[in-house]
């Protein structure tokens, strides 16, 4: 007798629970398209590879969807989804491996000396060097350059202290300069 309620029971919500299924999934949607753009450009800063970003963006955003119900403010979803942005590209760029940081300033000082072309070198010449930075070192200058954060926000997206982000930010800088 007990069963039979029980399935009765389960049988009364179900198209209560789809209509949420179906909202929740919309919120989802609509919050994930408003940082689609963004969060490619993120990765494509830290990972320097338009494909391995795409992907890296994909990633970050399964990852969001599967862990979507533990989102318990959707105020909340900004720092939530950056913190498992970055760390989607972080794991991306462990698992390449680390490389050296090389000074390029006497580089891009003789590329820049006359040519029209020295801003356009310029950047293709800090790409190189970011893509050799250090993974969380990269994607501490990424987020505060590419994507113009305050060091506070930069801490807050990747839970640490705000004088650890900065720095690893005046440590970077002065590497890459």
């Amino acid at each position: 007798m007990i069963e039979r309620r029980e399935a009765e029971r389960l049988v009364a919500r179900e198209p209560a629970e789809q209509a949420a299924d179906a909202d929740r999934a919309a919120a989802f949607r609509r919050l994930a398209e408003q940082h689609l753009d963004a969060s490619y450009r993120l990765a494509r800063a830290i990972l320097h590879d338009p494909i391995e970003a795409q992907d890296a963006v994909h990633d970050a955003f399964v990852r969001a969807w599967q862990h979507w119900g533990t989102l318990r403010d959707p105020s909340r979803f900004d720092p939530w989804f950056s913190r498992i942005v970055v760390n989607t590209y972080r794991n991306r760029l462990r698992l390449r491996g680390r490389t050296a940081v090389i000074d390029i300033s006497s580089v891009v000082e003789a590329a820049a000396a006359g040519d029209p072309f020295a801003a356009s070198n310029d950047r293709q010449q800090l790409g190189l060097a970011l893509a050799r930075l250090d993974v969380g070192l990269r994607v501490i200058v990424a987020l505060r350059f590419s994507e113009d954060l305050t060091i506070d926000d930069i801490a807050t997206r990747l839970a640490i202290p705000a004088g650890t982000a900065k720095s690893r930010l005046h440590q970077e800088t002065l590497a890459i300069s």
